[in-house]
């Protein structure tokens, strides 16, 4: 009999301490498991094998019926939990609160000191314009970032802020913009 059938009839017989002997004996295995589910899953999943084992640990520690039969009847309740948890994270993805339909994009890699028509840029300034009325400071920001072409870091230490705070700067600066694009 293997150290993880003895560990886990210890388990089902109540012995105090034996789940904490389980983990460090299966951590590699349900590692493995949990790499190959999530190669299965689409690109742009959040969620790493790490964190996925933790998760599926939590709900396989946490339950009240711990009564597993064997290796196999454990790595298949784990192997469950962790389908379990990819189910719950795509079911909030596709909410419409959650973004559902909407597609990443990486603004590092979009060109932002960019050729625009003449229209565009006369309702980008008109759009700044009124955002520097109320905030002076973001606006700054996205002049920095659009028309100089500056980076986040750069952008920060130009204008003597820290990168975090420029990083909430230019997020609600987009958004803000965007809106008030989209509305005229």
């Amino acid at each position: 009999m293997s150290d993880v059938t003895q560990i886990l009839q210890a388990i089902g017989a109540g012995e105090a301490g034996a789940a904490e002997k389980l983990l460090p004996l299966v951590y590699e295995e349900l590692r493995r498991l949990a790499a190959a589910r999530m190669a299965k899953e689409q690109p742009g999943q959040t969620l790493q094998p790490t964190a996925l084992v933790h998760e599926a640990w939590l709900k396989l520690s946490g339950s009240r019926n711990q009564d597993w039969n064997g290796r196999g009847h454990f790595f298949g309740a784990a192997a469950e939990a962790m389908r379990r948890i990819l189910i719950d994270r795509a079911r909030k993805r596709n909410r419409q609160r959650h973004g559902a339909g909407l597609k990443r994009v990486n603004l590092d890699a979009v060109e932002l000191a960019a050729e625009t028509d003449d229209d565009t840029l006369l309702a980008l300034d008109d759009a700044l314009e009124k955002f520097a009325l109320e905030s002076p400071d973001k606006a700054q920001l996205v002049r920095l970032r659009y028309f100089a072409g500056l980076g986040l870091a750069e952008a920060a230490e130009a204008m003597g802020i820290s990168p975090a705070t420029t990083k909430r700067h230019w997020a609600y600066g987009r958004a803000w913009l965007l809106c008030e694009l989209t509305r005229e």
